[in-house]
Formats: structure tokens, sequence, C-alpha cells
């Protein structure tokens, strides 16, 4: 098998290590050769966090190259804009529907861009765009919507359910785990805008 590279991009709090962390336990459960690598850019700030998981029989390093990544996930517009160049001719990505304003836009500086989610579309046509915030708010809980989009992505690894359910058992805390599995189970079935 070749190497399969995930790249997970978000700004700082919307959860990209925590997904990285339920993919590399799930990944090395199937027993994949499994590496991760996190760049943090100002991740306090709401700056940019961007993490590369790479999988297969035997993967000799934890970067994506531009170009490399067979499936993006964007947990916030501009950042899947920002980084759709490293998506590999016929790749997916799939779009949390959200708008975090950086620095620049609320000072005044910069503005955020207009048309995003056509301007993906004019370098992907397999593209999943859902408000996966809302869908966390009913449920109680608007951080777990990292989970409704690991729900999103488990369609497309061809790994089983209950293999996703038992990395989640590993990696999120007792106290969190219901409402994980409850998000993780709808972004499982819900319906997307490509």
């Amino acid at each position: 098998m070749d190497t399969t590279s995930i790249l997970v991009v978000g700004v700082g709090g919307q959860g990209t290590l925590l997904t990285a962390r339920v993919l590399g336990s799930l990944l090395t459960n199937e027993n994949y050769d499994v590496k991760i690598s996190e760049i943090h850019g100002m991740a306090q700030r709401g700056g940019s966090v961007v993490t590369h998981v790479r999988y297969g029989k035997k993967v000799h390093s934890p970067i994506i190259e531009p170009g490399g990544a067979d499936i993006l996930i964007g947990f916030e517009k501009m950042e899947a804009l920002r980084w759709s160049h490293y998506l590999k001719p016929g790749g997916k990505i799939i779009i949390n529907d959200q708008e975090i304003l950086p620095m620049p836009v609320i000072s005044g500086s910069e503005e955020y861009p207009g048309d995003i989610i056509n301007r993906i579309k004019e370098v992907c046509s397999d593209l999943y765009v859902l408000d996966a915030v809302s869908v966390a708010e009913k449920l109680g809980n608007t951080k777990v919507f990292n989970i409704v989009i690991l729900g999103v992505l488990s369609r497309f690894l061809g790994i089983e359910f209950d293999s996703w359910i038992n990395a989640m058992h590993k990696t999120i805390p007792q106290r969190f785990l219901d409402l994980n599995l409850k998000a993780f189970e709808l972004g499982s079935i819900i319906s997307c805008d490509a």
C-alpha cells in the first residue's frame, strides 16, 4: 500500500491536535506505520495550526509536501483555502463552514477573503462542506465539531466503525467520551454539500 497523507488545518483551540491523536491511535491499531507532525503558528492567538498525518506500510517522513495530501481537513474556511495547494490531484477536502477572523482582519488592516468555497472548488472537485459547529451545538457543546468532522472522514478511509470507536475510547477522557461518540456518529451520517 502506498502512503496516505491527511493534512488537518485550523486555528488555535479548534482541536486539531486531538484530531491527530485519535487518527494516530486508529491507524496504529490498524497496524499501519504512522507519522504525525504538528506545526503551531501563534496558535494561542488564533494563528494557524497544521497537523500532518501520514500512514502506510512504511512511512519515511511525517511531512506532507505541497501537492501531496490525499485528504485536506479544514476546520476553518480561510485555512482550508490557504493550504489547498497541498492537495494532490484527485484529493478530497472536508471543510467546516466557519469563519474565524485573524488579527489583521480584526484590526482592519486586511479583509477576510470572499467566495472561499467557490475558490476551493477551482482546485478540488471532491469537496465536502458542512457547518460542523452547528451540528455540535445541537449536542450542547460546540467544541466537539472536530469529532463531527472525523465522522465525515470515517466514510473515506475504509476502516470499520468499531475501530474508530475504540480509538476514541483510548484518546478521549472518559468524562467527555459519550458526547464525542455522539458527535462522531452524527458526522458519519450527516449530509455534506459538495
